[in-house]
């Protein structure tokens, strides 16, 4: 009874820490589709959302007005670097703007740890302390709200990309470019659209996580990569693919964690990257094209 108690909690622990690594696969796979680039400044995106937050909390104590401030500011950060970091670029190759993306990372980085500093910020559970049980398991109510609103993103965006014009000419453009701007659909501009929806992805998940843990400028790198190794267990590029590769790194990662050694907790990711890369490089859910 022990192992199947230890197995529940793990399982809802992982789901929790997925959730999170799902939405920033989901940013990977919005600007894949619009530049067919990876933006490896993604992961601080989640940092900036998390201590923007725990400002605005700490300037007026509203948990809403802290989320919503925080995915703000981040979503005019992802507009400005489009706009000035990669846009002026002449003539410009994926290795190229990849490149300029690990750049304006340790950019933000940076800027993070002189703002901020080295310290660790906090930031209180959306609803309490007091845990739940479910079974044998424990869970926190922060758990839940990661979970849900997680959940509540992925349906919206899904919604925006099926139902909405704009969502509509996004999707156009990621199928073919240049069919889009015959049509009347301006590529540039759903590329900067693209960079704020994955801005807002990310401040989200930060600022989802942080209660959980603490915030930290340099929090968001770890994350990012994880991100990036979820969209490729589920498929560059797919929605569905970057939340079941999400929850199945999360899930992987907390039994490693629980059943082997809290040692391999961030090689659980990198490992089962390797081995995606060598036997299903599209991804669980990604085209072989």
């Amino acid at each position: 009874m022990n192992v199947l108690a230890d197995l529940l909690q793990y399982l809802f622990s992982g789901l929790t820490n997925g959730a999170i690594f799902a939405l920033i696969a989901l940013g990977f796979g919005i600007i894949y589709n619009a530049t067919t680039i990876i933006n490896f400044a993604q992961g601080e995106m989640v940092m900036l959302g998390a201590l923007s937050a725990i400002s605005f909390y700490h300037l007026k104590p509203s948990l809403p007005l802290a989320f919503v401030g925080g995915v703000a500011t981040v979503i005019v950060v992802g507009l400005v670097f489009e706009r000035l970091a990669l846009r002026p670029v002449r003539e410009p190759t994926p290795l190229t703007l990849i490149i300029i993306t690990v750049g304006g990372a340790v950019l933000i980085k940076g800027l993070a740890m002189l703002y901020w500093g080295k310290e660790a910020y906090s930031l209180p559970s959306f609803s309490g302390e007091a845990p739940l049980y479910l079974g044998t398991a424990t869970i926190l109510p922060q758990n839940l709200w990661v979970l849900g609103l997680t959940a509540l993103l992925v349906a919206v965006l899904e919604a925006f990309f099926r139902l909405t014009l704009v969502g509509k000419a996004m999707r156009a453009c990621a199928y073919n470019a240049r069919a889009a701007r015959l049509v009347g659909i301006p590529p540039g501009r759903m590329v900067q659209l693209s960079f704020g929806l994955s801005a807002a992805l990310g401040a989200a998940g930060g600022i989802l996580i942080v209660p959980l843990t603490m915030g930290m400028y340099d929090m968001g790198t770890m994350l990012g990569l994880k991100g990036f190794s979820a969209a490729i267990l589920g498929g560059l590029g797919s929605s569905l693919g970057g939340v079941l590769g999400g929850l199945l790194l999360g899930v992987a990662e907390s039994l490693a964690c629980g059943l082997i050694s809290s040692g391999y907790r961030d090689a659980v990711a990198f490992f089962i990257l390797l081995v995606v890369l060598f036997l299903r490089p599209q991804g669980l859910l990604g085209g072989r094209e």
